[in-house]
């Protein structure tokens, strides 16, 4: 029997497709990233139906949605359920090797050896160098599943945390994509974003004292993008030089994208606008994935696990809830699903359905932001979702929202399952409350930072 290919899988946490340059950003973000993407597949519309990080992964490893596998908060209570078999404990069935690093949501199951790597905040200078310190866990752990490679395939999963903010990537990054006064008194754009109660205690943590320009953090986030791409490129040179690259499915993959600027959303990932829901997705596994092709056809997480299980030629009895993206990469067929549930619940609990046209978004209870409790937005002629058009197509809402609904009792029938985001309960983590019941306490309730070590650290700063 032929031996199985091994697997590497990226996962990126909070990754724009559209900061990237090969994704058409007019910004080189990720050069290293692009020759990579030439060397296979490159998926243009790959989305993360379920909002954030916890219910992504909980898709993107096993192949199922958020009715099979019932997570879909952030705060997830509980482990994944026993029914559902993760990608690592499928390979592991299969013989292969697995390591885990940076992650452990409860998709995470099953892997032989789990590491961790410092991925959030600064370190002593000031900055966060999160990507080489994934290096210096994994390469020592990447040559020992390369040693023992004869004997089995490996499964590597790293999740990369560069994009998540605190955006503070290394000289000489923190200026490449800019050049101005980050604090010019002149500039106003920062105002509302430290004015807002519920996050500006978190950014006065990491964001410079005084801080006026938006375009000064944008290029943060784009300078973490591009370290990391250098760092990535690190992971790649090691596996040409143990001579495994070519023999190895390498996956690039994004959990959720990233808001910047964006709907008020300032810098994170909640908002069930195409900003976070649109990931890149980019497979590389030469002679059996073209090279140099771009996929224009619609897929989502839940597709990943079945992919992978075809590329490495391995069977299974498990009826996934997505497909494999093979015949999109072969062009057999044109697209999978175009109109898809979407959910989120982080900082605000709402779900949705969007079309290639259209996009519904529809409140679970009120929000921080004060949003309106429904949100229509066509995105063939406003695709930045600016103009809500729920007063001028009360029919088109109608319209989305039965078949939101009618996706909804399909599935429940299906899974025997309720939809998890109608069940969550404190979902935001505070004990009691309960759904709130108003914007007003939303508003007064959400909170991230502390604001002792926000004024020390802004303390610290002034006296150097």
């Amino acid at each position: 029997m032929a031996k199985k290919p091994n697997i590497v899988l990226m996962g990126v946490d909070s990754l724009l497709a559209t900061h990237m340059s090969c994704y058409g950003y007019d910004r080189l973000t990720t050069p290293h990233i692009d020759k990579f993407a030439e060397g296979g597949t490159l998926f243009e519309k790959t989305y993360s139906a379920h909002i954030p990080t916890t219910s992504a992964y909980a898709s993107m490893l096993t192949g199922m949605d958020t009715f099979s596998t019932q997570v879909v908060a952030l705060r997830h209570q509980g482990p994944l359920r026993e029914e559902v078999k993760t990608l690592a404990e499928i390979l592991k069935e299969k013989g292969y090797d697995t390591t885990c690093v940076g992650f452990g949501a409860p998709s995470g199951r099953g892997f032989d050896t789990y590491l961790e790597f410092s991925g959030w905040g600064p370190d002593e200078s000031g900055r966060s160098p999160k990507a080489e310190n994934l290096n210096k866990t994994t390469l020592p752990e990447l040559n020992r599943l390369i040693d023992q490679n004869d004997e089995k395939p490996f499964f590597l999963f790293l999740r990369h945390m560069d994009p998540h903010s605190p955006y503070l990537p290394p000289a000489p990054y923190e200026r490449t994509f800019y050049h101005g006064d980050e604090c010019d008194p002149n500039n106003k754009s920062m105002e509302p974003v430290m004015s807002f109660k519920p996050f500006c205690d978190y950014f006065a943590s990491w964001m410079p004292v005084g801080i006026t320009d938006k375009d000064y953090v944008i290029a943060q986030y784009d300078g973490a993008i591009a370290y990391m791409d250098a760092c990535i490129q690190t992971l790649f040179n090691a596996l040409e030089t143990r001579g495994v690259l070519d023999d190895t499915i390498v996956i690039i993959n994004g959990d959720h994208g990233e808001t910047l600027y964006d709907h008020e959303c300032w810098f994170d990932h909640h908002g069930l606008y195409d900003v976070t829901l649109h990931v890149p997705l980019i497979i590389r596994f030469p002679g059996h994935v073209p090279s140099g092709k771009r996929v224009s056809g619609y897929n989502q997480h839940k597709d990943l696990v079945p992919t992978i299980l075809e590329l490495a030629d391995i069977e299974t009895d498990i009826s996934f809830d997505g497909n494999s993206l093979i015949p999109l990469m072969n062009g057999e067929i044109a697209s999978y699903e175009s109109e898809f549930y979407i959910t989120e619940c982080t900082w605000m609990r709402k779900h949705g359905w969007r079309t290639p046209e259209w996009k519904l978004i529809v409140a679970l209870e009120p929000d921080f932001h004060y949003k309106p409790p429904v949100e229509l937005y066509n995105l063939l002629q406003d695709p930045d979702e600016n103009e809500n058009l729920v007063e001028k197509h009360p029919d088109i809402v109608n319209v989305l929202e039965t078949r939101m609904k009618n996706w909804i009792l399909q599935r429940e029938k299906e899974t025997g399952l309720p939809n998890p985001i109608m069940n969550q309960g404190d979902w935001h983590g505070h004990k009691g409350i309960g759904p709130f019941k108003s914007s007003d306490q939303a508003y007064n309730t959400m909170h991230i930072g502390n604001p002792g070590e926000a004024a020390r650290l802004q303390a610290k700063s002034r006296e150097e």
